[in-house]
């Protein structure tokens, strides 16, 4: 096996895995022998979605992180949603496959400068989206997804100065949908601001009954061309519940692999980026293979970690997340 400085350069161990190896069995033997739970998102390959005990959006993997009894959690995703299995389950062993599976949206908002940024506005309640670091969420007062955001926002003093961060998308939307003045930090994902706006015409022309819904990490010219706009559960229980049978999807395409086992007579097309390319991936996301996740079980390796006073300070608002959410029936 690879030592851990050849695992923290590479981001995941590496060595020969026998092809005649029936991965999924394998995987599920390894569940039971360490007592360990595979978390996945909506965005992980098909495979790794197939094999997952939850799939879920930042919200639901959040609150399962919480409640297992799991001694090991595997966290197929990116590295921000492992912290954050960490932060809520301090003495648990947080696995992810590749640990170089990171977040554009994170990376583009540096604790240090959002501190600085955050002492600008004193009188200012800090709520960031669950996609950044350990590190923004100790900085906030309250974490939020893109499926509580705007009652998040809706739950607090109407006089309330608030600062949103780290997606500047996400926040317009959720400063229309509230009416509320937010000072926003300029992040984005670069998944979600690809969309092509003109391509996404030209799309909806050639299929006239096809409702087209985004994620509200999407810029706001592409929103606004949006029958619904919703978290990436929110999108996927709208396909199961409205009656049209195709639809153009504005966000990670791994997200169609659901819709499509759950509508198996309805056609979904990926909204095309402002790319050669014929749909959206997340690179970081993709990084997370079958094969990763197996070695990752087998050897206990990459381990996340995060300091513990981080851990103290991020759990706060992470847990009045929860509280919320549990308030309103999310």
């Amino acid at each position: 096996m690879d030592t851990l400085a050849e695992i923290n350069i590479k981001g995941f161990v590496e060595e020969e895995i026998d092809p005649t190896l029936d991965l999924f069995a394998e995987i599920e033997k390894l569940k039971k022998e360490k007592n360990a739970i595979i978390l996945a998102h909506y965005y992980q390959e098909p495979d790794i979605q197939d094999i997952a005990d939850y799939i879920g959006d930042s919200l639901g993997l959040s609150q399962e992180a919480a409640k297992t009894d799991a001694e090991v959690i595997v966290f197929a995703g990116v590295h921000f949603m492992a912290e954050t299995a960490k932060i809520l389950s301090p003495n648990k062993k947080v696995l992810l496959p590749d640990v170089k599976a990171g977040c554009s949206l994170a990376d583009s908002c540096p604790p240090h400068l959002f501190k600085k940024f955050k002492e600008k506005y004193p009188d200012h309640l800090v709520i960031t989206y669950v996609n950044c670091t350990a590190e923004l969420k100790a900085l906030s007062d309250i974490v939020c997804t893109s499926t509580n955001a705007v009652q998040i926002v809706e739950s607090l003093p109407k006089d309330q100065k608030i600062i949103f961060g780290p997606d500047r998308n996400l926040g317009a939307y959720v400063a229309k949908k509230t009416g509320r003045d937010l000072v926003l930090w300029n992040g984005a994902c670069m998944v979600h601001e690809i969309f092509s706006q003109e391509k996404i015409t030209k799309l909806k022309e050639r299929h006239p009954k096809a409702k087209f819904i985004a994620h509200p990490e999407c810029e706001e010219v592409v929103l606004k061309m949006a029958d619904y706009i919703g978290s990436t559960t929110g999108l996927l229980k709208y396909t199961i519940n409205d009656p049209a049978t195709e639809f153009i999807v504005a966000t990670e395409s791994g997200i169609i692999h659901q819709m499509e086992k759950a509508n198996p007579t309805k056609t979904f097309i990926p909204a095309p980026p402002n790319n050669s390319c014929a749909c959206n991936d997340c690179p970081y996301m993709k990084r997370n293979t079958l094969e990763k996740l197996y070695l990752c079980i087998k050897n206990g390796l990459p381990e996340v970690t995060v300091p513990e006073h981080i851990i103290d300070q991020a759990r706060k608002p992470i847990q009045r997340m929860l509280d919320i959410s549990a308030e309103l029936g999310l």
